[in-house]
């Protein structure tokens, strides 16, 4: 389910739980970038965020490496971090600290957020605009067969997260650009703060690397947990391998499920989109124009040695896990994988604050 409750810590501690990340061009300016993390799946009218916890965006610039084959990017970081007062009543109080140092304080659930220079920041409840069919992906696994059916269940139906919304002057506070790499992460707070959680594309752990029956390596280890650890940008040389042969065998298996091979593994061993999963993180060029359909179209022009046409990046409303499915079971070159659910139960708006209002009781199945 996107990242909701991936692996044993975050099923813990959902307050610090990451259920996606999403960056895009603003739909109504194309000078802002767009940043939202949300959190606490299925949370209930009493959820608030943690005053333990640092809520924390990671932004770099990007682009396309000399080889055209990955990614280069930059050292230089810009980061977001989101703290949250212990809640006084009813209200709860949240700051953001800028690049620059600046903090932009706010109100929980305030639809006009709060405002500093160049930025405007939203935190409060809201729908779960991600959608799937989990019990029928599950199966898929357990029978090694696409299970899905014509019209599918949506598990998240009806629920809410806790979202964030970052609007972010582009060309003032990343000075640069166009393309950049984004990162959302929870960690703990203190003088030393520890990453609990870190999300760049969706259904990475969950899809991507939760299988264990297919791994010949580390069958018996549940590696989501050591994978969240990780930074992004900078995986640890130990470990790296075991992620690896993680996704080399669960990128195999999937494309296998069609009876046919549209990926075929070189001389080690190895998937050709290990290496480009593994650099875990949404890309987006604010250099072109907003679109409701650019999941991983950088991604896939890198691939086919192409320029891409699209700001990449992920939009809300965005059916990823059909785009997910299509890429893993075919490369795009078959017919499109659906997993059956086509949309949430409430579609986002392109105007800020994007994600839609809260469910209500009566809005579960």
């Amino acid at each position: 389910m996107s990242d909701h409750i991936s692996g044993p810590r975050a099923i813990a501690d959902p307050v610090a739980d990451i259920t996606d990340v999403f960056a895009f061009p603003a739909p109504e300016n194309p000078r802002h970038l767009v940043l939202i993390m949300n959190v606490f799946p299925y949370a209930g009218p009493s959820a608030v965020f943690s005053d333990a916890v640092i809520y924390r965006f990671r932004v770099r610039p990007a682009s396309i490496a000399s080889n055209r084959r990955a990614f280069a990017v930059g050292a230089d970081e810009f980061t977001f971090d989101c703290t949250f007062d212990v809640p006084d009543g009813p209200a709860q109080q949240g700051r953001c600290r800028m690049p620059n140092g600046e903090i932009v304080p706010f109100r929980v659930n305030d639809a006009n957020g709060g405002s500093g220079k160049g930025l405007q920041v939203f935190a409060g409840q809201r729908s779960d605009p991600f959608f799937l069919d989990g019990p029928m992906a599950e199966k898929t696994i357990a029978t090694k067969k696409l299970a899905f059916k014509e019209v599918g269940s949506d598990r998240l139906y009806g629920k809410n997260v806790l979202g964030i919304v970052l609007t972010i002057e582009w060309a003032t506070l990343l000075e640069g650009g166009p393309m950049c790499a984004v990162v959302g992460e929870t960690l703990t707070t203190g003088k030393r703060p520890i990453r609990l959680e870190r999300v760049g594309r969706p259904e990475i752990k969950n899809v991507s690397l939760g299988a264990r029956i297919f791994d010949p390596v580390n069958r018996d280890l549940e590696i989501r947990d050591l994978y969240n650890s990780e930074d992004a940008f900078d995986l640890s040389k130990h470990y790296v391998g075991a992620y690896r042969a993680r996704l080399n065998a669960n990128l195999a298996f999937y494309d296998g499920l069609d009876g046919k091979t549209d990926w075929p593994l070189d001389e080690h061993g190895n998937h050709p989109l290990t290496e480009l999963l593994l650099a875990d993180y949404l890309v987006v060029d604010v250099s072109k124009p907003f679109s409701e359909i650019s999941y991983v179209e950088i991604e896939q022009a890198l691939l086919e040695q192409r320029p891409h046409t699209t700001c990449g990046g992920r939009w809300l409303n965005e059916d990823v896990v059909d785009v997910i499915l299509t890429l893993y079971v075919n490369a795009g070159k078959g017919p499109r994988i659906r997993d059956g659910v086509d949309g949430p139960i409430t579609w986002s708006a392109r105007v800020y604050p994007y994600m839609a209002p809260p469910n209500g009781p009566e809005a579960s199945p």
